[in-house]
């Protein structure tokens, strides 16, 4: 692997890291089941660390094969979760800034 391919792997290894730290620590201390927000907060931390999972399992696997391209399904799939998670976001911050200007905020 190239300094480049390494450099990409180590952080993603770190995203990895980081999101199964945070999800652990939510589930711990939080109960994030009860409102949509921690729901999809942990929703999103899984599947950022799912790309970044992915990038450290291509790096060992390998481009070709068909691990490799399971693993680019699995990308697909991850990607279009995020996606829909981010419109979920954008949903939310809709209804609380609509609930805001009616001056309905707690």
């Amino acid at each position: 692997m190239s300094a480049a391919e390494w450099i990409n792997t180590v952080v993603s290894g770190i995203v990895l890291v980081s999101a199964v730290l945070f999800v652990v620590t939510y589930h711990l201390l939080a109960p994030w089941r009860s409102t949509a927000m921690g729901r999809h907060l942990m929703l999103f931390a899984g599947a950022i660390g799912g790309l970044g999972a992915y990038t450290v399992a291509i790096a060992i696997v390998g481009q070709e094969g068909s691990a490799a391209a399971v693993l680019r399904i699995v990308r697909a799939i991850l990607l279009l979760l995020i996606a829909g998670l981010l419109v979920q976001r954008t949903v939310m911050v809709i209804h609380v800034q609509r609930r805001d200007s009616k001056g309905d905020s707690p």
